[in-house]
């Protein structure tokens, strides 16, 4: 999953911030940025790489895709000693250029460097009335978790997820940010209010990894009940989305799935009219948390209840970090099933004959490869020619993501997406 949402920027990222100003020194530093942006994006390699993502979504044949997102490796390539803004809400916008920036100029991937800058709605989610406790040693890194609903008693403190939006301060943003490069860039508001859809992860937060593994045995209709309960929350918050117009549309550069890009011509629905509906969007849903429990079992107790709310998207993803060829025959079931991720753990020979042409291969090639002081160039190398022999006959999206460390180094994600291209270009 990403780890800094650096692809997926969520509407409750500016709730708690406090100055929504910027001084006339960091909207200099600021605007000098956005004009780099500009001239990547109109560059005429961007148009050719938005056509390759159109085909690989259709499933048309093409040269597989290729996407980087250093996710927690950001720290490692832009650095605070890099970083020129003094104040919080700039900081956060240097940033957001700071990569556009790098992926244009230095990356070498096929993500598309597009002229706009989005502002998200300034939002507060009122949570499912218990919150896990996370312990931690260090602010970055591993954790442990206290899972708060200790017994299925409980479960009448539990509520739906109700979403405030401050839209005076969305709006105020909103014109700060045309005021900064409405000239420059092309401003947009638009709303990402989910990564995943898949409850799992909510799942174990409220009651804990290893206990619902023994809520399948000994608990398994309060299990139920709460999968149900989950279910249900998901579906009210996609009604109020939809209700008051807050959803926006994912068929462009927008970040779909656990990898890749929506550009697509089949979304919106044809009687589209303007107001964004759950329909004209690509839904997606994983369970990564539940890559050990068996098909059965998913089958069971995880997948009815993530089938009504794909059931609501015009194109769906589906899968992250678990291996899919285990419970394959339970997925493809998912209606209108476009992206499927292939994780490191999956069995890429399986999967390949399982998807074929159809569906968008959505390769996760091991991140441990880059989180090292000096990549492996040859045998990178040798995994990506071998990886798509076997995927020659698939559409594919290589997508390097869930890196935590990309050991210090950022030449190593530049050397990957250029080996990476070279591989994919000489099929």
């Amino acid at each position: 999953m990403p780890q800094d949402q650096s692809a997926v920027a969520l509407c409750t990222d500016m709730w708690n911030l406090v100055d929504i100003n910027i001084s006339k020194k960091d909207r200099e530093i600021l605007r000098n940025l956005a004009v780099k942006v500009a001239e990547l994006a109109a560059r005429p390699v961007e148009e050719e790489k938005k056509k390759l993502w159109y085909k690989l979504n259709a499933l048309e044949p093409t040269r597989p895709v290729i996407f980087c997102d250093p996710e927690n490796g950001w720290n490692e390539i832009i650095t605070d000693d890099q970083m020129q803004c003094q104040g919080e809400l700039a900081q956060k916008w240097e940033m957001t250029l700071r990569k556009e920036i790098f992926w244009g100029a230095s990356m070498g991937d096929d993500r598309v460097i597009e002229p706009y800058f989005n502002v998200a709605y300034v939002a507060h989610n009122s949570g499912w009335g218990m919150e896990e406790k996370k312990i931690k040693v260090e602010a970055e890194g591993s954790y442990r978790w206290e899972a708060p609903l200790k017994d299925f008693k409980d479960m009448d403190k539990l509520h739906f997820p109700e979403i405030t939006v401050d839209y005076e301060r969305t709006q105020k943003l909103f014109d700060l940010a045309k005021e900064v490069f409405g000239d420059i860039l092309m401003v947009r508001l638009k709303g990402v209010w989910w990564w995943t859809l898949g409850m799992t992860w909510t799942l174990v937060n409220l009651r804990g990894l290893e206990q619902i593994m023994w809520d399948m045995y000994d608990y398994p209709r309060e299990l139920h009940q709460l999968m149900a309960f989950l279910r249900d929350g998901h579906l009210h918050m996609l009604d109020f989305l939809e209700e008051n117009g807050l959803l926006s549309l994912n068929n462009d550069g927008t970040y779909v799935g656990s990898g890749g890009f929506g550009w697509t011509r089949e979304l919106p629905q044809e009687d589209f009219c303007g107001q964004v509906r759950t329909r004209d969007m690509w839904g997606f849903a994983e369970s990564q948390e539940t890559s050990q429990v068996s098909p059965e079992m998913f089958a069971e107790f995880i997948f009815p209840y993530q089938l009504p709310i794909l059931e609501r998207f015009g194109l769906n993803c589906y899968g992250c970090c678990e291996a899919l060829n285990k419970r394959w025959d339970v997925v493809k079931k998912a209606p209108r099933l476009r992206r499927v991720s292939v994780s490191p753990w999956a069995d890429l020979k399986d999967m390949a004959e399982k998807l074929g042409s159809d569906y968008v291969f959505s390769m996760k090639p091991n991140p441990a490869y880059l989180a090292v002081e000096k990549i492996d160039v040859d045998f990178i190398r040798s995994s990506l020619r071998g990886a798509f022999k076997i995927t020659r006959n698939c559409r594919v999206e290589v997508i390097m993501k869930d890196n935590h460390t990309i050991g210090h180094n950022p030449e190593n994600v530049i050397k990957w997406c250029r080996i990476a291209r070279e591989e994919a270009e000489n099929i």
